[in-house]
């Protein structure tokens, strides 16, 4: 016969932190990096030419300039 046990508290697994949502443009260039070990993305924004990339960041900091964009016509359709 098994004896009762008492069971430990559980500390829940470290949940990966939400990546800031960024609308899907047509100029933008997203490039794996890799920092220190870390896997991570830099950001670059072709518009309006598509020959000179301006450099923006990680996905984080790109957010700050991407989110205000007033040239609709960049973004994709399916977005809202």
């Amino acid at each position: 016969m098994a004896l009762p046990q008492r069971i430990t508290e559980l500390s829940p697994v470290a949940v990966p932190g939400v990546a800031p949502r960024i609308r899907r443009c047509t100029f933008r260039r997203l490039s794996r990096v890799d920092i220190a070990g870390r896997a991570g993305y830099e950001v670059s924004c072709l518009y309006p030419d598509r020959r000179l990339p301006l450099p923006l960041g990680d996905l984080e900091s790109s957010a700050a300039v991407c989110a205000p964009c007033q040239a609709d016509h960049v973004f994709r359709p399916d977005e809202d």
